[in-house]
This record gives C-alpha cells, sequence and structure tokens, in this order.
C-alpha cells in the first residue's frame, strides 16, 4: 500500500510539472463562470418550462465535477494512451451517432440524441474530438511513411461521419468537423495548390447547403436580412448586451433569460452580457483566447507529428466552437445551436469538450523521450 501511495504521488508530481499551468487554469475559471452562468439563467427558463427553480442547477452541478475528473484524469495519459482512448472512442461514438438515425429522439426536426435515463445524449459531441486525434493519427502515419495511405483513410472515414452528421441532420457540426479536418491537412502539409481547390471545394458545399436545406438557406437569409424572417432571439441577444453596459445590470437583474428559449444554452453569452456587462464578455473571451494561444504555443516545441496534428485539431475545434457561438450571440455571424464550451448548460457538451481538453492537456505535456511512445 505504501509503495502503491509513492507510485501515485510520484505520478502526481510528474503530472504537475509537466502539464500546462495556464491552460489548466483557464479550463478551470471558464468552468467556475460557466456553473455561476447557470445558477444566473437556468431557473427562469426552467420555471417556463414547467420544470423545479433549480432542475438545471442541480444537473450541471452534477455533470460538471465528473466532467472535470474526467478531463484531469484522460491528462494523465500518454499519446499512446490518448491514441487508443481515441480510436475506442470514435468507434463508439460513430455507432451510437449512426444509431441515432434509428432509435434518436426527434428534436425540431433532428435525430441527434438518445434519450438515456436522466440524460440526452448527442454523441456527435464526442465523435468531434475523438475523430480529430484519430485523422491526426493516420496523417502523422501517412508524414512518417509514404507508403501509408494515411490522409487517403482520413478522408474516407471523413466521408463517412459527414453523411452521419448530414442525415441527422446537423449541417453546423458536419461543417465544424469539415474545418477541423481541413486544418489538420494543412499541418500535415498539404500542398498550397490543394488547399485552393479545397477552398473552391467547400465553397460549392456550402452553396449546395444552402440551396438543399431550407433550415440553412433560413438562418442565412435571416442574418442577410433581418426582415425576412423571425430573428427574436437575435434580437433580444442584442437588447441584452445593449442593456447590460459595460458593468451589467447585475447578479440576478437581467431579464433577457426571461424570454430567450435557449438562455442557459445557445444564449448564455447573453446572459453575460446584460447582468456582468462588457468587462465581464471581454474576460470570457480572453481565457478562450488563452487556451488556444498557449495550446499552438506548446504544440510549436513539439516534435512528434502525431501530437502537433492532433493537437492542432483539437485546439482549433475548441475555438471554433466558441466563436461560432459568440459570433452568432453578436449577429456576426448567422446562428447556429451551438453550445459555449464549459459555460453553456449541457450534458454531452461538457463531457465532450472536458474529453478533448483533457487528451490535448495530455498531448501538450512536456515529456523525457522515454515517455514520448
Amino acid at each position: 500500500m505504501t509503495a502503491l501511495a509513492r507510485d501515485d504521488g510520484a505520478r502526481f508530481g510528474r503530472w504537475w510539472a509537466t502539464v500546462d499551468r495556464w491552460m489548466l487554469a483557464a479550463l478551470f475559471a471558464l468552468a467556475g463562470i460557466g456553473m455561476l452562468m447557470t445558477l444566473a439563467a437556468s431557473p427562469a427558463v426552467a420555471e417556463r418550462i414547467g420544470l423545479d427553480m433549480y432542475a438545471f442547477v442541480r444537473r450541471q452541478l452534477a455533470f460538471l465535477p465528473l466532467a472535470l475528473a474526467l478531463m484531469l484524469a484522460v491528462s494523465l495519459l500518454s499519446p499512446r494512451g490518448v491514441r487508443r482512448l481515441a480510436f475506442a472512442g470514435f468507434l463508439v461514438a460513430f455507432a451510437l451517432t449512426a444509431a441515432t438515425l434509428v432509435v434518436g429522439a426527434e428534436i425540431k426536426g433532428a435525430r441527434r440524441w438518445i434519450a438515456l435515463p436522466g440524460l440526452s445524449l448527442q454523441p456527435s459531441e464526442f465523435l468531434k474530438p475523438c475523430f480529430a486525434v484519430v485523422a491526426g493519427w493516420l496523417f502523422a502515419e501517412g508524414m512518417r511513411g509514404a507508403r501509408f495511405p494515411g490522409a487517403a483513410i482520413a478522408c474516407l472515414l471523413l466521408g463517412l461521419v459527414l453523411l452521419a452528421l448530414k442525415m441527422q441532420p446537423d449541417i453546423g457540426m458536419a461543417a465544424v468537423v469539415l474545418a477541423v479536418f481541413l486544418a489538420q491537412w494543412f499541418v500535415a502539409g498539404l500542398r498550397t495548390v490543394w488547399v485552393g481547390l479545397l477552398g473552391g471545394v467547400v465553397a460549392g458545399v456550402a452553396v449546395l447547403a444552402y440551396m438543399l436545406f431550407p433550415h440553412v438557406q433560413s438562418r442565412v437569409l435571416r442574418f442577410l436580412d433581418p426582415d425576412a424572417g423571425d430573428n427574436y432571439q437575435v434580437e433580444r441577444a442584442l437588447e441584452a448586451f445593449a442593456n447590460g453596459g459595460l458593468v451589467g445590470r447585475g447578479p440576478g437583474e437581467g431579464r433577457v433569460k426571461s424570454v430567450l428559449p435557449d438562455a442557459h444554452a445557445d444564449f448564455v453569452f447573453a446572459v453575460a452580457g446584460e447582468e456582468f456587462g462588457l468587462f465581464a464578455c471581454l474576460l470570457i473571451v480572453a481565457l478562450f483566447a488563452v487556451l488556444v494561444l498557449r495550446g499552438l504555443w506548446r504544440l510549436m516545441g513539439e516534435t512528434d507529428p502525431f501530437v502537433v496534428v492532433a493537437g492542432t485539431g483539437l485546439v482549433v475545434q475548441f475555438g471554433l466552437q466558441a466563436f461560432i457561438n459568440m459570433a452568432s450571440t453578436v449577429h456576426l455571424i448567422p446562428t447556429k445551436g451551438m453550445t459555449l464550451p464549459f459555460i453553456s448548460y449541457g450534458g454531452s457538451s461538457v463531457f465532450a469538450v472536458a474529453l478533448g481538453m483533457g487528451m490535448l492537456l495530455a498531448l501538450t505535456r512536456r515529456r523525457t523521450r522515454d515517455e514520448v511512445a
């Protein structure tokens, strides 16, 4: 028992000496802000839909500590352990994502969730970080040996993932997965001419999505011309930022959470703007910037192609998700139902983000030559 305790202590000491503490601090700060925002935004939403006032608060209090524990546990892994976890997670998440098309609960015309006792699971949330790591491994193996068709296999898996997401449908999620994949491919050495060609293909796919999917067309038209349709949530969000000013109306004094259906989830940033003001919103943006920039900075010092490409995918995915949520809330881009990492309410979201950030912390730890494998 004594030897086991010493070994555990030594392992924790090595982890603490090698993990990026700035990233760790920023992640815990975001989680703390997220719990505060759940307390601020969710009671009004819960009452409006007939639930107990603190129903969402209790669930998030249960989800968040477990998610942070998962993040810390995953951050202890070696790069090989991260690869194995991501591969297993990808297989399970892809199977469950495909299963939503058959047994998934239909919500707002989409089948993205599987109903479990006390929780609605969205498997595609877990598919994102796991696929980024698997794609990073395939690209890295292709870089190591010209005979291994890593890029070809990665593209095949991408096609399967995009097909599953399109059938749900979840075009926004598919766009994020595609953007992250292209960023990884670029880092893995994709030639500039191919970058231009793929950019043209992506633009064509975007136009096709606009033409084929009415909900995509509706969101784009409402963004370009507010009079073209219902912009209720965005208009209320913009009013919330205007009412909040620099320092906000004060905790609990916001009004937007009483009228916004997704005030605790997709539009939680608007609640933060109204109750805590511009300075608080800038703090949230700064914390996301710290995580993205620190992650990229740590990866610049890595020599393992797998760590570089997989880590890049996780960083880009995290930053892109945060940007999409905040930018759509302030009407910089068309609205997309995407959570703000660690701040929006949601079980699937918080666990998936914790998994991805745990893998990023593990990959960016400083290691000796013996620990790299």
